[in-house]
């Protein structure tokens, strides 16, 4: 029996959750009846800050499956109790990115058109398919644990989820790397790298939500799977780092983009700001340090590097989205080209008010998705763990 307390907070998160996604829907139908003039969006950039926010929980909500595929298919005990809430955060994540991807192309209602009619040429029709399979593989995978006559099912669900999670992450990165039109991307090295980003910032999300929710009532993880956890979401991140790493280097190899690399790295204003003190620093050094130095591992050095990780991952998918389409197109490689439209110039580019909201507002409707599910179902990780004492 749930207290009149948590009855009470329940509804409180509730309502919480209910006025942010409120205000990113807001946010939608003001930008759709003024039009983007009234967001820092251009015909240079063309994908903005609701993008960064759309793609992160994307990426994420592929990622946040690896705690229910190291229990399902690996057969790791200390993962298993976890696998029902890594389950239900990838469906919530993917909501609600999917619904902030969707409001920010102006016309949200052309989905029907991006659902009947297939350009298979086009890597945006292969998502179609790619973002419905995946909520409905992780359904049925969610369906195999709680309903005791389809547990022996669990695995072979499992291992669907787990192909199917990386050819979506595959499609989500070879939107970019199919993207000729723009210097800054172009590249094979985009779709592992998206994988392995999304194994960080998958469980990174995963640890702040356990977190919150052993918080709530009041229990603490037991040591070793702290530590299994926190090892895991180390080696993620560092092999994240080095994959980025190599990206950049392979740019700064070829001359035709070393100048995007410079301007990435180096001259590009409040870009290298971001990535290296952004995602460099805070988002891969420090919590690297928070979980791996002998005298600062714990829970709460867990949960600040978690936190460091999604911070970090926001700044990183800025400069690659919004950077990318900032730098100025070579068109003709060799030559000079001028007009009066401004080639040659880096695009400015300054989120406004709705495009914030729109993003959060996504974050919103994944919490409330996560709030609803928790209280319907019983999602919290069972350890058997004994009530905190104070």
């Amino acid at each position: 029996m749930k207290t009149i307390a948590e009855t009470r907070n329940f509804w409180l998160l509730i309502v919480l959750g209910g006025l942010v996604t409120a205000a990113g829907l807001g946010a939608a139908h003001t930008m759709e009846v003024h039009g983007h003039v009234i967001t820092g969006m251009d015909n240079s950039i063309v994908w903005g800050l609701p993008h960064v926010f759309a793609i992160f929980m994307i990426v994420a909500a592929s990622g946040v499956l690896n705690v229910a595929s190291i229990g399902s298919v690996f057969g790791q005990p200390a993962y298993k109790p976890r696998a029902p809430l890594s389950g239900l955060l990838s469906i919530a994540l993917l909501a609600g990115g999917l619904m902030v991807l969707m409001l920010d192309l102006g016309r949200p209602e052309r989905v029907i058109v991006a659902a009947t009619h297939y350009n298979f040429t086009s890597v945006f029709a292969w998502n179609v398919f790619l973002y419905s399979g995946m909520v409905a593989i992780v359904a049925v995978y969610l369906w195999t644990m709680f309903e005791r006559r389809f547990n022996a099912w669990s695995k072979p669900a499992g291992i669907a989820a787990l192909v199917w999670r990386f050819v979506l992450t595959t499609g989500t990165g070879s939107i970019f790397g199919f993207l000729v039109a723009r210097q800054a991307y172009q590249s094979s090295l985009l779709a592992p790298l998206f994988i392995v980003l999304s194994f960080g910032w998958g469980l990174a999300v995963f640890l702040v939500v356990q977190a919150a929710m052993y918080r709530w009532n009041d229990r603490h993880l037991p040591p070793e799977t702290q530590r299994r956890l926190a090892r895991l979401l180390g080696v993620f991140i560092a092999a994240s780092l080095y994959l980025v790493a190599v990206y950049h280097l392979t740019n700064l190899y070829f001359e035709r983009q070393a100048g995007f690399a410079a301007f990435i790295l180096r001259d590009g204003g409040v870009f290298p700001v971001l990535f290296w003190g952004g995602y460099v620093l805070l988002g891969s050094v420090l919590p690297m340090v928070l979980l791996f130095h002998p005298r600062l591992q714990g829970e709460r050095a867990t949960l600040w590097a978690a936190l460091l990780v999604v911070l970090g991952a926001f700044a990183w998918l800025f400069v690659f989205i919004i950077g990318g389409q900032a730098y100025p197109l070579d068109i003709f490689p060799g030559h000079v080209v001028s007009s009066a439209f401004g080639d040659g110039q880096v695009a400015a580019y300054r989120p406004t008010a709705p495009e914030w909201l729109l993003g959060i507002g996504g974050l919103g409707a994944a919490f409330l998705l996560t709030t609803i599910g928790v209280r319907a179902l019983d999602f919290m990780p069972q350890d058997d763990l004994p009530v905190a004492k104070h």
